[in-house]
């Protein structure tokens, strides 16, 4: 059965799960990832997000055909970015367009989406800029709730949401990083509004480390993934925890997660915390926001490979390094880390703030030119 929590102050009642909607195989038609969508809505979910540009700037027209045909009152979630979206004019034609595609007469959550840090936060709030875009929309009853989605620091995150221009936020957090966005979370709970957390896997670490991870489990039927999704959801301060879903199997897999949902304690929290590796935030989420080299280096693929070095040690990446060289994982690679010209692109667009110049020198000395 479904749990149901107070998004903020906003009088909405929304699901504790909710459906993170850009992970629809490639090759699933329209209608395909509708009937998707809408068994997830059978099962009691009722908080949908989306953005423009998932899955290849599918998913918004996804959820525009299975809002045709709903089983159950909904909430829908978007964003417009400054990269695409620079100033009110842009934010408006963005909210026009997605409203177009959904085929509704308002956005539920409109999204500032993808706030760094908070200089990035300063120019969408400066005069002329995103957040007045959305703030006429909403007098004109186009949205509803302003919110903001961030990879801010657990420090910014406190300060943006104590000066009050948002209902909500939406933030990475799950059993890895989640010492580090603590600060965050319980601000934005303390001032009434509402918080969506986001990656509960950990942009796939967890599925793909389940040994480690196993300790999170509490029944012996439970999956990791199930597991580490409940340790989000059943935060107090927490209203929806975001999961990815593609498939029919994946929403009917996760809604499992909040069955007999508790609470967390502090001493539960306390617990998990204990169980943790101190540098667990270092591990990258392979979020691929870095993949705009000039070299054409796939960076994600080798901070994913670092992860390693985190997990199980140096040892641990040579054998995963091994692994990926049999298996031609690097066959159609042009360029290699010691191509990597220090330009710094990738730290800047990185969602977590990594040294990732300092770990592909790292790798190439290491593991990648290391004589046998």
């Amino acid at each position: 059965m479904m749990i149901y929590k107070d998004y903020g102050r906003t009088g909405k009642k929304v699901s504790a799960i909710g459906f993170g909607g850009m992970r629809f195989p490639k090759d699933y038609s329209i209608e395909e990832g509708a009937k998707v969508v809408r068994r997830a809505s059978e099962l009691g979910i009722n908080y949908f997000d989306t953005a423009p540009f998932y899955c290849d700037d599918r998913s918004e027209d996804i959820m525009g055909e299975a809002f045709k045909a709903m089983p159950n009152p909904f909430y829908v979630s978007t964003k417009s970015g400054m990269g695409s979206d620079p100033d009110e004019d842009a934010v408006r034609r963005r909210i026009e367009k997605s409203l177009k595609r959904f085929g509704v007469e308002k956005i539920n959550f409109h999204h500032m989406w993808c706030v760094m840090n908070l200089d990035h936060y300063r120019k969408v709030i400066a005069k002329g800029g995103p957040y007045w875009g959305a703030l006429k929309a909403k007098e004109e009853g186009l949205i509803e709730h302003i919110v903001v989605s961030t990879h801010a620091t657990g420090k910014e995150i406190a300060t943006i949401m104590k000066e009050g221009y948002f209902e909500g936020v939406t933030l990475g957090y799950n059993i890895i990083n989640f010492p580090y966005r603590q600060e965050g979370i319980q601000a934005a709970h303390e001032a009434g509004l509402g918080v969506v957390t986001m990656n509960p896997l950990s942009g796939g670490l967890i599925p793909q480390n389940q040994n480690y991870f196993s300790f999170l489990k509490e029944h012996e039927n439970e999956s990791v993934m199930q597991a580490a999704l409940r340790f989000n959801a059943a935060h107090e301060a927490i209203t929806v925890a975001l999961a990815g879903m593609g498939t029919i199997e994946e929403v009917e897999h996760n809604v499992k997660a909040v069955e007999n949902l508790e609470i967390l304690s502090e001493g539960k929290i306390k617990e998990v915390k204990a169980k943790l590796q101190g540098d667990m935030n270092q591990l990258c989420t392979t979020c691929q926001y870095c993949k705009k080299c000039p070299k054409d280096i796939d960076i994600p693929k080798f901070m994913n490979l670092y992860n390693m070095k985190v997990l199980k040690g140096i040892d641990g990446v040579k054998e995963s390094y091994a692994n990926m060289t049999k298996n031609n994982a690097f066959k159609n690679d042009k360029t290699m880390p010691i191509d990597c010209i220090a330009c710094g692109k990738c730290e800047a667009l990185c969602t977590q703030h990594l040294d990732i110049i300092k770990r592909l020198e790292w790798l190439d000395k290491n593991i990648i030119n290391v004589s046998v």
